[in-house]
């Protein structure tokens, strides 16, 4: 994932990479966070700066598997939010996670860096689902 990108970074001018938190609850059970190796990967070959507690998952929320899209959006809907000892103003942000499959999770992501001041939310992911 990190080779593949290089030409997108660079057309980017990313300033800032922030993986798709967990809730701690599922991260606790799970023991890791996907998202969180996939970026720091790409932010340790790009020297672009992480940060892993900037997006934070409020709302502990049902498995997205077995979800219809709408179902998913409905299901993250309200449950990121910005840790208040951050700022991501005038920002360019490299979302990461690891499958995309209805956008669900990439756009309240994104909704909540942009509502917060990001200048640009761009969205990598290793895979894309498709149904």
């Amino acid at each position: 994932m990190a080779r593949g990108c290089q030409k997108f970074l660079a057309a980017c001018q990313v300033e800032l990479i922030v993986p798709v938190p967990l809730h701690r609850k599922r991260l606790r059970w799970r023991g890791f966070n996907q998202a969180v190796l996939l970026a720091r990967q790409i932010a340790r070959a790009y020297e672009i700066p992480i940060d892993v507690f900037l997006l934070e998952r409020r709302k502990e929320t049902a498995a997205q598997t077995q979800l219809s899209e709408e179902e998913r959006r409905r299901n993250v809907r309200g449950a990121f939010a910005l840790n208040p000892d951050r700022s991501v103003a005038g920002l360019k942000v490299l979302l990461i996670d690891d499958v995309y499959t209805s956008g669900a999770t990439a756009n309240e992501c994104s909704r909540t860096l942009l509502r917060n001041g990001a200048e640009r939310v761009y969205v990598l992911t290793l895979a894309r689902a498709v149904s």
